[in-house]
């Protein structure tokens, strides 16, 4: 992959539980990590004394972050109402040059700051909820 503008990396949110999703406006730094658990099945019997993973049996997961300015009413009020409800809706993560990863996400934190001369801000935190598919491009 080459180098790609960050503004290119996108979250987007399922709006209204029927597929259709908008990005969060207002975002200025986004950020997806994922996270695969292992598991030692390292035994006496393993060879030389390294250590042995069993493969495909962690647990996966996913977090995603993000933080700009308000901008836009609509998806900004369907973030907070997605914390507030405890919903889990689909999401989409777009990857420049990569893919899309798509799946349910709970929006685990919302932070909103502000200075006197400044812009309000605010950062979202999200965990993955399940299952997660990619999509290459």
């Amino acid at each position: 992959m080459v180098a790609q503008n960050g503004k290119d990396l996108l979250i987007k949110v399922d709006m209204t539980g029927a597929g259709v999703f908008e990005t969060l406006a207002g975002l200025r730094a986004t950020r997806i990590n994922f996270n695969a658990g292992s598991v030692d099945v390292t035994s006496l019997e393993s060879t030389g004394g390294w250590r042995e993973l069993l493969g495909g049996a962690g647990v996966r997961s996913a977090s995603m972050s993000g933080s700009g300015v308000f901008k836009d009413a609509t998806s900004d009020e369907r973030a907070r109402q997605i914390f507030f409800d405890g919903e889990t809706p689909d999401f989409q993560v777009i990857i420049p040059d990569f893919g899309t990863i798509e799946g349910p996400f709970q929006v685990t934190a919302i932070e909103y700051s502000g200075a006197h001369d400044g812009e309000a801000t605010y950062e979202l935190s999200m965990a993955s909820a399940g299952a997660l598919s990619f999509t290459a491009l």
